[in-house]
C-alpha cells in the first residue's frame, strides 16, 4: 500500500478532486478482482473453514441506507485522508497523528454497536 502510494494524502486528495485516475484504477482493480474471486468461489463451491456452505443470497434492501453509509464513510475518508486499511499502514510508517483517526474509527464502531438495534437494517 505504501509503495503504490495508496496511503498518500495527496493521492486521495487528487481522487476526490477528480484530478488523477491513480486511486480509481486501484479501487477498480480491487473490485474486478473481488468479482472474479467470488465467481470462482461460487463455481468451485468453496465452503467455509468449518465446512459449511457459503450463502451468496442477495438480500433486498433499500438504497437509502447504502447512500447514507457511503456518504459518511466518504466524508470521513475525505476529511482524514485515510480509509481503514491505510490507517494502520500510516501508523506503521511512524505517522503517529493517525492515532487520532484510529481513535475516531474505533469510537464510531463502538457507537454503531451501541446504537445498532435502533438503526434501520
Amino acid at each position: 500500500m505504501s509503495k503504490a502510494e495508496i496511503v498518500s494524502w495527496y493521492r486521495i486528495y487528487e481522487m476526490f478532486r477528480f484530478e488523477s485516475f491513480h486511486m480509481y484504477g486501484v479501487i477498480g482493480t480491487a473490485v474486478v478482482l473481488g468479482v472474479i474471486f467470488v465467481l470462482t468461489m461460487k463455481i468451485l463451491r468453496v465452503r467455509s473453514f468449518r465446512g459449511n456452505p457459503i450463502d451468496y443470497a442477495v438480500k433486498k434492501k433499500s438504497a437509502f441506507r447504502y447512500i447514507i453509509g457511503g456518504t459518511i464513510f466518504g466524508l470521513g475518508w475525505a476529511m482524514t485522508g485515510a480509509c481503514p486499511g491505510p490507517m494502520f499502514v500510516l501508523l506503521g510508517k511512524g505517522v503517529f497523528t493517525i492515532l487520532i483517526v484510529i481513535f475516531g474509527a474505533v469510537l464510531g464502531t463502538f457507537l454503531y454497536g451501541v446504537l445498532r438495534d435502533k438503526l434501520p437494517h
